[in-house]
């Protein structure tokens, strides 16, 4: 039997401050497809898994079972720091498990202690500003080469520069608005006349309620802008990209 893993976590969240060597059933939570979840032990942390039976041609995850797999996230950050495993991370064996823990332990360890008590917010930003319209139409390169596409592929870095030069203004302003710990953001062209400008800040948990109080006067003083706010979140942005792909099969 295989084991899909949601996460890793602390085992004093889940059993009162005292380790356990054998998995132990989670109430009131279910799984992809609708497992039992279990608390595996190793060492001081602990995986939270599924039992996930492969079939003929490999086992298929569904797009429904990611919504599955963030709300077990959900549910286990809600007691205690988390490191979200990706979606589709399968142990086949009880080995591969422990292996996969044990290679990776200090960094473990180092992010448990750096992610502990901190929780990720996200802010959307749609830019529809008229100054930008112009600048978000996208530039055809042509297919022949020569004086026409060197002066089309400049066109297109320039409107790349402003887009960037706003999208970086914003980020700035939001950032001392919020005033976050770390944060992640990307920027991408939504229709032909705005911008979307997705913003995940990392902060103290107990900030949360004083974040979300910005947010009124956010929306006010970002003209031009759409914003949306969501969260508490577990720091799926904020943990090493090795921890993201820890060994696993999927």
């Amino acid at each position: 039997m295989a084991w899909y893993a949601y996460c890793l976590t602390e085992q004093q969240f889940f059993f009162n401050g005292t380790r356990t060597r054998r998995p132990f059933l989670l109430e009131g939570i279910q799984g992809v497809n609708g497992a039992a979840v279990l608390s595996y032990p190793s060492g001081e942390f602990a995986v939270v898994v599924s039992e996930y039976a492969r079939n003929a041609d490999g086992g298929c995850l569904e797009e429904k079972n990611v919504l599955e797999h963030a709300r077990v996230v959900s549910m286990c950050f809600r007691s205690g720091t988390v490191l979200p495993f990706r979606f589709g991370t399968i142990f086949d064996t009880d080995d591969a498990l422990r292996q996969a823990v044990r290679t990776n332990r200090r960094a473990f360890g180092q992010s448990v202690a750096r992610l502990r008590g901190k929780a990720e917010m996200h802010l959307k930003l749609i830019v529809r500003d008229g100054s930008l319209r112009e600048a978000m139409v996208d530039v055809e390169l042509p297919d022949t080469v020569g004086g026409e596409y060197l002066v089309k592929l400049r066109e297109k870095a320039s409107k790349d520069r402003e887009r960037q030069t706003k999208a970086r203004a914003l980020s700035v302003q939001v950032h001392k608005m919020f005033n976050p710990l770390e944060e992640e953001i990307s920027c991408k062209r939504v229709n032909t006349d705005g911008m979307l400008i997705d913003i995940a800040h990392l902060i103290d948990s107990k900030s949360v309620e004083k974040y979300q109080n910005r947010y009124s006067s956010a929306a006010k003083q970002l003209k031009n802008c759409e914003l949306a706010i969501s969260g508490p979140w577990p720091p799926y942005h904020f943990l090493p990209a090795k921890l993201r792909t820890v060994a696993g099969s999927s």
